[in-house]
């Protein structure tokens, strides 16, 4: 029996030839992902212990969710990472730099292969890179900085393969919500969702990202794309070379479950509250009042998603009683948008344009919501409480449908803004 994307990352990462679902290995991973709400928690295990890191050439600290700091307790930890940080040499990214899982490969800190463990469930986003990435405790990364070894079970597989064009205004993040829908919140407990076919190519690398962000809504450990042309051009591009340890599944490769999804058939979704896994074409929730939409996230406050947005805002204002939210995912994206034009697009719109930061997205600050309070976001959860007050609803989004509500000052498909445009 052949191997999954999964099973051959953690084989090479292991001393063994071959591994399957089921077993438990001990695997070196290539990079070691803190940030500012679980690290101190890891770091605080290392020092009760009297333990020194491994290697501290894998490992990475982003100072992104509480960042800006809006408390003391917030700016205390802060400190702590960066002393921490220049004790063992490790490398920082400081306030401002950007939100990890955007900002680790811009930086070109991900390559395809690779086995990423991190601080954070969101680590599964690395996937659209071609690599491993999974989500574990504050204990967890305090041993494999120790040991410079992670253990885990390996994980079963789903198989995902997609074909078509896909129809204007859907992006990567409708394809996953889509999913979500059909599978459920626990569709993928402790799986790798693995994602292939020739309809991926109508979809770009920032869109690989909300695919694979995502996928730990269905419970996933991991998510892999399949190496492409896509994958393979943005490594040529960012890392100067396509010769990489590129992952594709054998022919005779286990999966639990096999799924089909035509691109062409995709409609713009929004998820309703209080699960991503609530999601209807957005024809579904058409006139509902918005309070507030937020644009950003580590998957969607890409360049691709500021465009997106851009496109429907462009010569028009955020209606009267909704406030907006844009927060681009890194510095370099945030120099890029505003070279483009694209933030003169969104102050003119109204927007208020707020420096990379998790904020709003993980419940912690800049952009909370009230009792009764109602937002479209480009986020990756909705749960109740999530984005401030426990009486908010969120509703999930692209960046399209996002930008259509501000204007509309309700829940909008972006078609009809662009063709009023155009009338």
């Amino acid at each position: 029996m052949g191997m999954t994307m999964a099973e051959k990352v953690l084989a090479t990462h292991t001393n063994s030839y071959k591994v399957k679902a089921g077993d438990f290995v001990l695997a070196s991973p290539d990079l070691v992902l803190l940030n500012d709400i679980s690290g101190p928690l890891a770091i605080k295990q290392l020092e009760n212990h009297g333990v020194n890191i491994a290697m501290p050439s894998k490992v990475v600290i982003v100072l992104d969710h509480l960042s800006p700091p809006p408390t003391i307790m917030a700016a205390q930890n802060n400190k702590a990472m960066r002393l921490f940080a220049g004790k063992e040499s490790i490398k920082l990214f400081d306030v401002g730099e950007g939100i990890e899982h955007t900002l680790l490969p811009e930086r070109n800190l991900i390559k395809p292969g690779y086995l990423v463990a991190g601080g954070d469930s969101h680590t599964v986003t690395y996937g659209a890179f071609n690599a491993f990435g999974s989500g574990f405790g504050a204990t967890d990364i305090a041993v494999t900085m120790a040991l410079d070894l992670l253990w885990l079970k390996v994980p079963e597989a789903q198989k995902f393969t997609v074909v078509g064009q896909r129809a204007p205004f859907t992006t990567g993040k409708d394809l996953i919500l889509t999913i979500i829908r059909d599978i459920g919140v626990d569709g993928a407990n402790y799986q790798s969702m693995e994602f292939m076919g020739s309809g991926l190519l109508g979809f770009n690398i920032d869109e690989y990202m909300a695919i694979c962000n995502m996928s730990v809504e269905a419970g996933a450990k991991t998510c892999i794309i399949e190496a492409n042309d896509v994958i393979k051009e943005w490594a040529k591009a960012k890392l100067g070379s396509d010769k990489h340890q590129y992952v594709k599944p054998d022919p005779d490769a286990r999966y639990v479950e096999e799924w089909i999804y035509d691109a062409s058939r995709l409609e713009p979704m929004v998820a309703k509250p209080h699960t991503p896994s609530n999601a209807v074409p957005v024809s579904e929730a058409e006139g509902i009042h918005v309070d507030e939409v937020y644009i950003g996230n580590c998957a969607n406050g890409t360049l691709t998603d500021l465009r997106q947005a851009a496109s429907v805002l462009r010569g028009r204002r955020v209606a009267k009683g909704t406030r907006l939210i844009i927060v681009p995912a890194t510095r370099g994206i945030y120099v890029e948008a505003l070279r483009e034009g694209l933030i003169d697009v969104f102050i003119n719109a109204g927007a208020v344009i707020s420096p990379p930061t998790c904020g709003a997205c993980a419940g912690l600050h800049m952009g909370l919501l009230g009792d009764g309070e109602t937002a479209v976001a480009t986020i990756n959860r909705n749960f109740i409480g999530r984005m401030g007050s426990p009486k908010a609803s969120v509703y999930l989004a692209n960046a399209y449908v996002a930008a259509a509500a501000a204007v509309t000052g309700e829940i909008t498909h972006p078609g009809k803004i662009i063709n009023w445009g155009q009338e």
